[in-house]
Formats: structure tokens, sequence, C-alpha cells
């Protein structure tokens, strides 16, 4: 029997870790960081790469804000791909309404499919090794529970949340513990522990697991947000949420709403190793990684000149920028 998938692309952050470049009116989702397309469109091109035999991919959902309607469209015209339809968030809400509107978009369009809620500003290097990581997770959810992708840490790093595994060394084990961002010392014994990674923020899952797993720890965010979806209004490209009903959802991420209650509560959660080259963004130091090097340690975009420059990120827009002596 095929499954049907339904790719969940979330595109609502502002990247303000990016500034100045990111910003609430243009954020890092649809800027060039990495190759010659946007962060956004190497997103919705890595998920239409999950079909295979067994494996029915719906065109991608896209999870906004009002503001960038427009700009969203505009990606998938410049990479001649259709979106499937596209939910506009009258104001931010954090990751747990986004995906609860998905969820039940989803299930309103037919079926129950398995939902790849995939953020919309991340990279990854090996786009065949995600996708057959990802066609795993879907395989694994299909059968019941919750997925999530974990990569192997390759340092101490802080700025993520960590997934501590039972079984580290399998492609697919049981999750023991969701963990908050830590600090270093307790980041530097995450890594020489061995069964922790980082969480990518990529949840497999089906649309009926989320619903059924929300209602179970936060009713009152499932019904906040079906107050919001039921009176929503719709035309050929967009789905808007009731604005009014919508403010008053209360703000919470997937980890905090469910993720982190799942362990020991019987609903099962499950975590596939995921080794792509993984990035996601989320600061200077992070583009700087991502991009190709000179000999110096140099990584530039766009129209750039450096002189006498080591271990440095230039990146250049609309005109030429020249670099003496930095490092």
């Amino acid at each position: 029997m095929s499954v049907l998938v339904q790719p969940v692309i979330l595109a609502g952050g502002s990247g303000t870790r990016l500034w100045p470049l990111s910003r609430a009116a243009h954020p890092k989702q649809f800027h060039v960081l990495s190759g010659d397309t946007s962060l956004m469109q190497q997103c919705v091109q890595r998920l239409a790469g999950l079909d295979e035999p067994g494996l029915q991919t719906r065109a991608p959902m896209v999870i906004g804000n009002e503001e960038h309607r427009f700009l969203v469209l505009e990606q998938f015209r410049a990479i001649a791909v259709a979106p499937g339809p596209v939910l506009l968030e009258p104001t931010g809400r954090n990751t747990a309404p986004a995906l609860t509107l998905a969820a039940l978009e989803s299930m309103h369009l037919g079926d129950d499919p398995v939902l790849v809620m995939a953020p919309a500003d991340q990279t990854v290097a090996d786009a065949g090794a995600f996708a057959a990581a990802l066609r795993l997770a879907v395989r694994t959810a299909a059968a019941g529970g919750i997925v999530v992708m974990g990569v192997p840490p390759q340092r101490p790093e802080t700025g993520y949340g960590y997934i501590e595994s039972d079984n580290p060394a399998a492609a697919v084990a049981d999750v023991s513990r969701f963990v908050e961002k830590p600090d270093a010392t307790t980041a530097e014994r995450y890594l020489a522990a061995g069964a922790f990674y980082w969480n990518s923020g990529v949840y497999v899952l089906r649309a009926s697991a989320w619903l059924s797993a929300l209602d179970r720890f936060r009713p009152d965010i499932l019904q906040a947000v079906r107050k919001s979806w039921e009176p929503r209004a719709a035309d050929s490209f967009f789905v808007r949420p009731d604005a009014a009903a919508f403010a008053a959802v209360p703000a919470e991420s997937v980890d905090y709403a469910v993720m982190e209650r799942c362990p020991g509560s019987g609903i099962p959660a499950r975590v596939v190793r995921l080794e792509a080259g993984w990035n996601d963004l989320g600061a200077w130091d992070a583009v700087w990684q991502v991009l190709p090097h000179d000999a110096q340690g140099n990584a530039s975009t766009g129209d750039v000149v450096a002189v006498g420059c080591k271990g440095s990120l230039l990146h250049a827009t609309s005109r030429l920028v020249g670099a003496v002596g930095l490092e």
C-alpha cells in the first residue's frame, strides 16, 4: 500500500541572528546564502526527491506570514515548482500551532498523510543522503509514532537542542529524552557520551498522530488553532485562518508542546540518524562553515576582493566589497 507524504515547509521565521542581511520584510529563508538558490528553494527541491515506489508525495504545503505571501509564490515560480496550499499566519505563534494548521489542512484535503515538517532556512550538503534518511523516517512514521531527524554532533555546540537515544549506532532508535540547549560544559559531556544527536527540527509523523498527541498534552493549543482554522478564508493560492482567533492561540514550539513529553508516555518517539551535512545557518559563523574556503580560510559571496585576510566571511550583495587585513 502506498504511503501518502505531505511536505510541510515552515517559512515564517525572521532569522534575526543574520541581521542586517535578514530582516523582518525579507528574512533569511528567501536569501541565497549558499549555492545558486535561496534556502527555501533548496528546501523545496530536497523534499521533491522523496518519491520512490510505495511513496506518493503531494505538492509542498507552506506555512508563512501574511506579509511574505508573494515572496513565497515567487520563490516557487523561479524554480518551476507548483506549491500546495500556502497557509498564512496573521501573527507568529511558533512551530506547534503552525504544524497544527498543517495537520488540519492535510486531513481536510483527504486521507491521513505522513507530514514531513521542515524549516525553510536550513542547508544540506548531501541531498541524496538526506532523501534516503527521510524516506526511512517516512516509513517509520507510517507505522505509528513520531520521528525526529537527529544529526550526530560534530562539536560541543551550545546553540542546538539535543536528543538522547537508547541506541545511537542504529539508523532508527527510540528517544530516551529531549534536552534543551546546554551550556558549554554540558555540551562537552554530551559529545563525549556518544549517545546524543543535535535536534534538526525536522519532524516526520502522521497528521492524526500529531493531533492526537497535541490533544493529550496541550488541548488548549489544538482547540484554539481549530477555532481559527474552521472559519478560514481560501482562494486559489492562500488559506487564511481567522486573524482574531489565531491571535489567541498560545505560542509554543513542537518540542515544548509535545516532543519532550513523549518519552515514557506510551507515544513512540524515534530518532532517525541524519548524516547529510546539515546546518541550520542560525548565525553568521554557520554561514562561514558551509561556504567554500580559500587557502587563508576566507569564505566569500558576491563581488569581493580580499588582501591579507584570514578566516573571514565576506558577503557582497549589490556592490564590490574590498577587505584588507581582516582576521
